[in-house]
């Protein structure tokens, strides 16, 4: 495992994901969609501390946000396999240095995350939340992809610049 999670005010940095999921900012959404948070700090933290942690993390923001949430569908199994999918790209990979890369991973993530909850609701009968969930995917892709580029260089670069002093 890598070295953020044994820093106490990295990991104290998962704290504001369900904030700012709680908070939504309105100058931060696009046509009322927010971001997708989790996915946003999530990708750095995994490519930074590697898959366990990745895999650790995810699981521990899908279950509070599943917990603010309290639907039928979960981000817990997405979360885990994202996280542990960035760990490895992270640690076995080129290291990701330029911001249209991280777009990217956030993008795919987000329609990973919003795919699988989609399918969860159509599992559960769910239909019409189905449909008016493609709007919510489009959305919220289309703004993450946009806000990854910098939060998660910034992210990214602080956290490299901690693991590097601590290993």
């Amino acid at each position: 495992m890598g070295v953020l999670h044994r820093q106490r005010w990295c990991g104290a940095t998962g704290l504001a994901v369900p904030l700012l999921t709680l908070a939504s900012p309105a100058f931060l959404k696009i046509a009322g969609v927010a971001p997708s948070w989790a996915v946003l700090w999530l990708l750095p933290w995994a490519l930074v501390d590697g898959p366990a942690s990745g895999a650790i993390a995810g699981l521990c923001l899908g279950l509070v946000l599943d917990g603010l949430h309290l639907g039928l569908a979960s981000e817990v199994p997405v979360l885990m396999l994202l996280g542990w999918w960035w760990g490895r790209i992270g640690r076995r990979g080129v290291p990701i240095e330029r911001s249209y890369n991280l777009g990217l991973l956030a993008v795919l993530g987000t329609l990973l995350l919003g795919a699988s909850l989609l399918l969860q609701l159509y599992w559960a009968g769910q239909l019409p939340l189905v449909e008016a969930g493609l709007h919510t995917l489009v959305a919220q892709s289309l703004i993450t992809g946009l806000l990854a580029p910098v939060l998660c260089s910034l992210l990214l670069l602080r956290w490299r610049r901690i693991a590097d002093l601590r290993s």
